[in-house]
C-alpha cells in the first residue's frame, strides 16, 4: 500500500512536521491517538484547524492572540511605563512566569540576521517606534535571546530609542548565552529581568 492510501503514515508524516517531533516520536503519538476514544483525535484536529481562523495580530504589541487589542494590552492594571520587547510571541509566557515585569510587551517576530537576510524593516520595529513616541513610556526593557542575533538586535534598538527619551535596558546574564528565552527557567527569567542593564 502506497504511503499516500495509508492513513497512519499520513497522520505520522504531519506530526513530524512539528519542530522538534522526530518520525519515532511522530509514531509514538499516531499509535497513542488510536488508543483514544474516537472524538479524542477528532477535538484535537478541529482545535488544530480551527487555530489559524482564531488567531490575530495584535494591533497594538503585535502578539498573537484572540482578541484585539489582546488582553494584556486591555489590562489597565498593567503600566504604561515600560515596555518588554521579545524576539517571539512564546517568549511572553517566559517572562511572565517569572513575575518580576508588569508592564506592557512588544513583539518583534524574530531578530536581525544578515545571514538570513533579516533586516530591522523586517521586523516590527516600526510599531514600537510609534509606541514610545506616542509617550509614556520611560523605560524599553529589550529581552531577546542571549545570542549573536539577540545581541545585534538589542545594539539596533538601543541607538535608534535612546533619542527619543528613553531608559533602554537589556536583560542582564541569568539566562546562559545561546539559550532561547521560551527555555529558561523561571528564576534565570526573574534574575535577569531584576539585574537588567543599561544598554
Amino acid at each position: 500500500m502506497s504511503q499516500d492510501l495509508d492513513p497512519l503514515r499520513r497522520v505520522v508524516a504531519q506530526l513530524a512536521r512539528f519542530p522538534g517531533i522526530g518520525e519515532r516520536t511522530a509514531t509514538r503519538l499516531a499509535y497513542w491517538l488510536l488508543r483514544q476514544p474516537p472524538e479524542t483525535a477528532r477535538e484535537i484536529g478541529e482545535a488544530v484547524a480551527g487555530l489559524p481562523d482564531a488567531m490575530v495580530t495584535c494591533s497594538v504589541c503585535c502578539d498573537i492572540a484572540a482578541t484585539d487589542p489582546c488582553r494584556r494590552c486591555s489590562d489597565p492594571r498593567r503600566s504604561d511605563e515600560a515596555i518588554c520587547v521579545v524576539e517571539r510571541p512564546q517568549d511572553i509566557a517566559a517572562i511572565e512566569q517569572s513575575g518580576g515585569f508588569h508592564g506592557r510587551y512588544h513583539v518583534l517576530h524574530g531578530a536581525i540576521s544578515p545571514l538570513d537576510g533579516v533586516g530591522p524593516d523586517d521586523l516590527r520595529v516600526r510599531e514600537l517606534v510609534a509606541r514610545i513616541e506616542a509617550g509614556g513610556v520611560v523605560e524599553v526593557v529589550v529581552a531577546t535571546d542571549p545570542d549573536v542575533e539577540g545581541d545585534a538586535t538589542a545594539l539596533y534598538l538601543a541607538r535608534l530609542l535612546k533619542p527619543l527619551g528613553v531608559r533602554v535596558t537589556r536583560l542582564a546574564h541569568g539566562i546562559a548565552v545561546g539559550t532561547e528565552l521560551e527555555y529558561a527557567d523561571r528564576s534565570s527569567v526573574a534574575r535577569a529581568l531584576e539585574n537588567r542593564r543599561e544598554l
